[in-house]
Order: C-alpha cells, then sequence, then structure tokens
C-alpha cells in the first residue's frame, strides 16, 4: 500500500503540473480560513455569483493572453507588446460601435455606427496584423523578439490614443456590453471564449504536429531548419496568434467596462501574461510547454489579486504584498531552491538522494 502511494505521489511531483497546482491550492486554502465566503456561491437571475466567478470572469482576459504567450515563449521568444494591443483592439471596437441615439419607428434606439460584427471582425484583423507585424520583425528581419516587440509596445499606445483622440469613448450598444458581462448558462460568456479558444489549441498543438515542430524549434531552432521545418512560418504564426488572443483580451476588457482607454487600457497586463506562462511551469528558454498550466497560473495570479482585495490590503502596498507572494511562489517551484531548503529534511526520513530531495 506504502509502495502504491509512494508511486502515485513520485508520478504527481514529477508532472508540470503539480507546483502549479500546488500553488493555486495553497492560495485557495489560505481563502478558505481567511476570506468571508470566499466560496460562496449564490444564484441570481439564474446566473452564478460569488468570489470565485468573479475570479474566473476576472482572469479571462489573461488566460487568453496566456495561451497565446505560451506559444510565443514555447518559440523562445516573447511578447511585451500584448497589453498595447489590448488598447488598440479595444479602441478600434469602441470607435466603430459606439452607440448613438437615433429614432426607429419613432422611439429613440441605441445603435451601432456599424454593425458589430463587422467592429469585432475589424478589432481582431487589426491585431492579427500587428501580431504579424512583430512576426515578421523577428522571423524575417531577425531582431530580437524582446526589441521587436518593444517597438510596438510604446508606438501601440500611440496608436491606441490617436484613435480614440486621447479621449475615454463609451461604448453605449448593450448587445456589445454582453461579450464582457453577459452569462450563459449561469456563467460569464467571457469563459466560453477562453474555453473555445483553448480547445481549438490545445488540439491543434496536442492532435497534430504543430506542437512538436514548436517545441523543436524552442529547444533548437537550428537543428530544426536543417530537419526541414519552416521555423520562420511557425515563428511568424505564433506571434499572430498571440496578436489575436490580445484582440479578443482587449474586446473583453473594452465590453466589461463600456468603454475604451488608449493610455491605461492593458497597462502593464503583458507582465501578468509572462508571469502566467511561468507560474504555469513553462521555461523561458523555449521548448516543451503546457497549455493548462498556463491558465493555471493565470488563476493563480487572478486569485492572489482578489485575496489582496478582499482582505483590504492598503492600496499603496498591493503590489508589493503581491509581489512577495509570487516571489514565494516561484521560490518553491524551482527544484533547486527545494533541494536546498529540503535535503536536510528528506535526509532525517530516509529518502535517499539529491532527486528525491529536489522532488519534494
Amino acid at each position: 500500500m506504502m509502495e502504491k502511494i509512494q508511486s502515485i505521489w513520485n508520478r504527481f511531483t514529477s508532472s508540470r503540473l503539480c507546483w502549479p497546482l500546488a500553488a493555486l491550492f495553497f492560495v485557495l486554502l489560505f481563502n478558505f480560513f481567511f476570506t468571508k465566503d470566499f466560496f460562496t456561491i449564490e444564484i441570481k437571475d439564474g446566473h452564478f455569483y460569488g468570489v470565485t466567478i468573479d475570479i474566473l470572469n476576472r482572469a479571462a482576459p489573461l488566460m487568453l493572453l496566456a495561451i497565446g504567450m505560451t506559444l510565443v515563449i514555447a518559440t523562445k521568444g516573447i511578447d511585451i507588446s500584448v497589453g498595447s494591443m489590448i488598447a488598440i483592439s479595444g479602441a478600434v471596437a469602441a470607435s466603430l460601435i459606439g452607440g448613438k441615439l437615433e429614432y426607429v419607428d419613432g422611439v429613440k434606439t441605441l445603435v451601432t455606427i456599424v454593425p458589430m460584427p463587422v467592429a469585432i471582425f475589424t478589432a481582431l484583423f487589426v491585431t492579427t496584423l500587428l501580431g504579424m507585424w512583430n512576426g515578421l520583425l523577428i522571423s524575417k528581419v531577425g531582431i530580437q523578439p524582446i526589441v521587436a516587440t518593444l517597438i510596438l509596445l510604446v508606438a501601440g499606445r500611440g496608436i491606441a490614443q490617436l484613435i480614440t483622440q486621447g479621449q475615454i469613448i463609451t461604448v453605449y450598444y448593450k448587445p456589445f456590453q454582453f461579450i464582457g458581462t453577459g452569462y450563459i448558462f449561469g456563467l460569464p460568456f467571457s469563459l466560453f471564449i477562453v474555453g473555445l479558444v483553448f480547445g481549438i489549441t490545445f488540439y491543434a498543438v496536442r492532435k497534430t504536429a504543430l506542437g512538436m515542430f514548436i517545441e523543436s524549434i524552442g529547444i533548437n531552432a537550428v537543428a530544426s531548419r536543417f530537419a526541414g521545418i519552416n521555423v520562420s512560418k511557425y515563428i511568424f504564426s505564433a506571434y499572430a496568434f498571440s496578436g489575436l488572443c490580445a484582440g479578443l483580451a482587449g474586446l473583453i476588457i473594452c465590453s466589461n467596462v463600456s468603454s475604451a482607454d488608449g493610455n491605461n487600457a492593458g497597462l502593464f497586463i503583458e507582465l501578468d501574461a509572462i508571469l502566467a506562462v511561468s507560474l504555469g511551469g513553462n521555461s523561458l528558454d523555449g521548448g516543451r510547454f503546457s497549455l493548462v498550466g498556463s491558465l493555471i497560473g493565470a488563476l493563480v495570479i487572478q486569485s492572489i489579486t482578489t485575496t489582496i482585495y478582499a482582505l483590504g490590503v492598503p492600496p499603496e502596498i498591493t503590489l508589493v504584498v503581491k509581489s512577495v507572494v509570487v516571489i514565494v511562489i516561484c521560490l518553491l517551484q524551482s527544484a533547486n531552491f527545494r533541494k536546498i531548503v529540503f535535503s536536510k529534511w528528506a535526509q532525517k526520513r530516509g529518502i535517499p538522494g539529491e532527486k528525491n530531495a529536489a522532488k519534494l
């Protein structure tokens, strides 16, 4: 019996998802004891309400970014421009939809400047095009990923503010608000968007050769090129897909607050996206990746943020508290750190070898 338990434990600790799940578990466990009504879920007007539902809803844009960022990082790249693309997506959608008062059959009615599907498609097309621009600079021109995406990080804010003319554009058209605030089967609609994108991406990278090619490029791009893989094409596609995910995240954020702010929308969210991928057990050196791990990482970050607000931490030290918690989680995910801290504990209990100590 003990051998079977030990075998299950070893299999779990060797899994890529072990420590991301452990981090999420301990954050939730902390809230179970210290945050009142954290797990309480109520049904109002046929919708589920509660802190956990709110976490899932607010984490939706970050989860979308994490999906796209995972593929980018798997190719040994980075995309720090997704926050600016969120601002551009929201600015394009809001400026095209708006919501102006018109008399329809003698009744005051809010109508869009252009049809909503056209506005949504345009916003996604623009951000995908910007992602393709990043991919072109990196895969064809040969610019370093952080430099290439830094260009759009800076310029993208300017583009978003040009679109909004430096103003906050308010969207009055209620059907558009459904994207970020609507519910289906009692759950936030944004979760269904995340589920659809995740499902398609997971199928593409795990049921086709795409995932293997991306991992191969991240491990050794030169060897992959000699093996016949079109490295440039897959790197280009990864950044284009990251732009599409950023566009979707921008639509959700814009819809959720019914406005577009070219200056503040998505500000610094690119750092949370990179952190979510890292907390999910993915290496920033590229290669093997886990989409599920990245989603768990996004939930960890949003859970920490919600916990800090729920405990009434003063706003001026919120980021400090969040950074300390994240540092602790990152250290616990480090095999070398665990080996140093827990090696003596393992020796006292007769667990032989440094490898077993590192698994703790």
